[in-house]
């Protein structure tokens, strides 16, 4: 099977379910921006590897992110009539992102300002995602997400950019970064 077809040449994509649209088409700009956010959370992923064994438990975390994350890409690529083709993201997975925030956030100090990102490569790589999670957030909604073809999905990325936070605070725990709070000129 050949990876190119010739068939967007002119511009096009195919959702699943058949229905050809602009490549510029708002619901190929969500499910693109979850693309996007998918291949940084491996990237943030593959940067844990050969790092300390006490970082194996986030990359577990960010394996079940990045199977979810198929699924939403897969939901925002489908059209209303074939929506049966492809499996709705179990509201499990959203529990999953609340309980592993309750546990990393019982390690950390409480907030009490904003925080400004950064201090080790991994936290900074984290806030990255999380951006990328709010931008993709926001496409979702800017396309009219319908909550009866698309389930929790929009749940569950505004569930994500909260652990991707809370997970970049966690790495800066565990590579004894200082957190450096905004504090506004008055």
């Amino acid at each position: 099977m050949k990876i190119y077809t010739k068939t967007g040449d002119k511009g096009t994509t195919s959702l699943i379910g058949g229905d050809r649209v602009p490549k510029d088409d708002p619901r190929v700009n969500a499910y693109g921006t979850v693309d996007e956010l998918t291949a940084f959370i491996a990237y943030l992923r593959d940067n844990m590897d050969g790092e300390q064994d006490n970082l194996e438990l986030y990359r577990n975390d960010l394996l079940n992110v990045l199977e979810a994350l198929m699924t939403v890409a897969a939901l925002f690529a489908t059209t209303s009539e074939a929506a049966k083709k492809v499996p709705p993201l179990q509201p499990e997975r959203i529990a999953f992102l609340e309980k592993r925030i309750d546990e990393i956030s019982a390690g950390l100090p409480p907030l009490t300002h904003f925080t400004i990102p950064g201090g080790h490569p991994l936290v900074s790589l984290a806030h990255i995602c999380r951006t990328i999670c709010r931008r993709a957030e926001r496409m979702a909604i800017s396309v009219g997400y319908d909550p009866a073809l698309c389930g929790d999905a929009q749940i569950y990325l505004n569930r994500l950019s909260d652990y991707l936070y809370v997970l970049g605070r966690g790495l800066g725990m565990e590579f004894n970064a200082k957190e450096v709070y905004w504090m506004p000129e008055r």
